[in-house]
């Protein structure tokens, strides 16, 4: 007789029993969705991961530090028996089949009365993916679709025709630093979920290209100003669209408060009554150097790292930085916008008591095609850069850490 295919249900187990039988590496994947879900667990096992462990300690489940025995899923709504006891993973199946308590096996999906899909979440929605018997079972299969529908889902690309989900606002994103894949799963559905993206010339422009064709898209460097400062005309671009009940994403480099001026938009707005969401990015400051080999710490050579701005050199009245202090710190020093600066910068440092042999790396077009590293120290960087024509955009790491990574000469 043919097999019939699983029934899908959703389980509510807010405040219901559901014992779980073996505390290995099957319970500790398995375990923090039963928590989510709000069940009352019982771990039944003589030992348990360090992971499942410490749920334990927390009070997210009561654990029981001893086998199996018969009696042990009364009053349960739900088992998952996941021991390497095949006997006892036996027992307590059929325990659960005589008192009716829909049970999940490891080590059997045909012996079970229940299985665990594929699942994920995105924006109140759960996607759960089954296979349609035991025969054909395959997690890995269910696992690539799932992804595949959930990453749809994230960023905009698979959206039900009759539902798409945007509201009027605007929402200050964090892109990353220029590799279209690292900005975040959030900034990504926004985008697509935009009427209007207003892009600085930093963020990641390939996703631009692949806006749907009613999306207006605004080059922030391109805005006529006017009489307006530069940066006044871009908060009043926002609250023109957004008044006009539009979507509108302002699509930034990096994190929106990493220098880039994104509280000064958000004040702009709320002076304004538009909602407005702020999405983390992914800082150059640390990403950068990270695609070019170079960690901004290292277990003994830099315990700390600063970033500071560049954009004004130490010798002028608008730095806010104090430099003599960054000078005497042993850690790591990350300069952004600091490329037509660099030397005065290392005059200063090296003139308040930085070794001049102190290690310099650029990073031009940091995690895009056209990144390049070029290593200087604090009396070479200047000519370095003149000499290798680095041009913004280019994160400068000062420090150590520059020479620990392979290939170097640590």
């Amino acid at each position: 007789m043919a097999e019939h295919p699983a029934y899908p249900v959703g389980l509510r187990l807010t405040g219901r029993r559901v014992v779980v039988i073996g505390g290995g590496q099957v319970a500790q994947r398995r375990l923090p969705a039963l928590i989510a879900a709000g069940a009352d667990i019982v771990l039944v096992s003589p030992s348990a991961t360090p992971s499942v462990e410490a749920m334990a300690d927390a009070g997210e489940l009561t654990w029981e530090r001893r086998r199996y025995a018969e009696g042990d899923l009364a009053e349960a709504w739900y088992v998952l028996v996941a021991t390497g006891d095949p006997v006892a993973n036996a027992r307590a199946s059929a325990e659960a089949e005589r008192h009716r308590v829909w049970c999940v096996r490891s080590d059997s999906a045909e012996e079970a009365t229940a299985w665990t899909p594929a699942t994920g979440h995105s924006e109140g929605v759960t996607v759960a993916v089954l296979t349609a018997n035991a025969q054909e079972r395959d997690p890995r299969h269910t696992a690539a679709i799932r992804d595949a529908v959930v990453e749809g889902l994230r960023d905009g690309t698979l959206v039900a025709p009759h539902h798409r989900t945007r509201t009027s606002g605007v929402s200050l994103v964090g892109g990353g630093p220029g590799d279209p894949d690292l900005i975040t799963v959030r900034g990504r559905r926004l985008l697509a979920e935009a009427d209007v993206v207003i892009a600085d010339r930093l963020g990641p422009r390939d996703l631009l290209a692949e806006l749907p064709p009613h999306v207006e898209v605004i080059d922030a460097a391109k805005i006529p100003y006017g009489r307006f400062m530069a940066q006044e005309a871009i908060n009043n671009a926002l609250i023109e669209h957004a008044k006009q009940g539009k979507s509108v994403v302002r699509l930034k480099g990096g994190d929106p408060y990493v220098f880039g001026r994104g509280m000064e938009e958000l004040h702009a707005l709320a002076e304004a009554g538009i909602p407005c969401t702020v999405v983390p990015g992914i800082s150059s400051s640390i990403s950068v150097p990270s695609a070019a080999g170079i960690p901004v710490t290292h277990r003994g050579v830099a315990h700390e790292f600063t970033v500071v701005s560049g954009h004004v050199a130490p010798d002028d009245e608008r730095s806010l930085v104090d430099w003599p202090a960054l000078a005497r710190l042993t850690g790591t020093l990350v300069i952004l916008m600091g490329v037509d600066k660099i030397g005065r910068i290392a005059e200063s440092l090296v003139a308040h008591g930085k070794s001049p042999d102190t290690p310099v790396a650029l990073v031009q077009e940091g995690t895009t095609a056209g990144q390049r590293r070029v290593d200087a120290t604090l009396a070479t960087v200047a000519e370095t850069v003149r000499t290798q024509e680095v041009r913004p955009p280019a994160v400068i790491v000062i420090g150590e850490v520059v020479k620990v990574g392979p290939g170097t000469n640590a």
